[in-house]
């Protein structure tokens, strides 16, 4: 089973730069508003794009979705285990508890 954190504790991270965020709802949904600095990456992508995307099998990784009812970020999370990230927790409120929470999203920039 995954490790969980805390928003307090991925704020703190994600404020200090010692964390991966990984928004593991991917396309849309990571355009619409994701976590400060988080990477896209839904489940069924995982296996094709996680050694481009996170080389640093070491590095400290945290996955999210929209909230505790959302699997996507577990399945990435586990995923990235087994694929041997030694050091992956899963924020399980999601992006919902943090906007909730009144913290800055970020939206992707779209050129036309």
């Amino acid at each position: 089973m995954t490790v969980l954190i805390t928003r307090d504790d991925l704020k703190a991270a994600i404020d200090a730069g010692t964390v991966t965020v990984v928004d593991a709802l991917g396309g849309e949904y990571h355009a619409q508003q994701h976590l400060p600095g988080a990477l896209a990456l839904a489940p069924a992508e995982v296996d094709a794009r996680a050694s481009a995307l996170l080389p640093d099998r070491d590095a400290a990784i945290v996955t999210y979705c929209s909230n505790t009812a959302c699997p996507n970020s577990g399945q990435v999370a586990d995923r990235l285990t087994a694929l041997g990230y030694t050091d992956v927790r899963k924020y399980s409120e999601g992006i919902q508890d943090w906007v909730e929470a009144g913290l800055p999203v970020e939206t992707a920039v779209r050129l036309s």
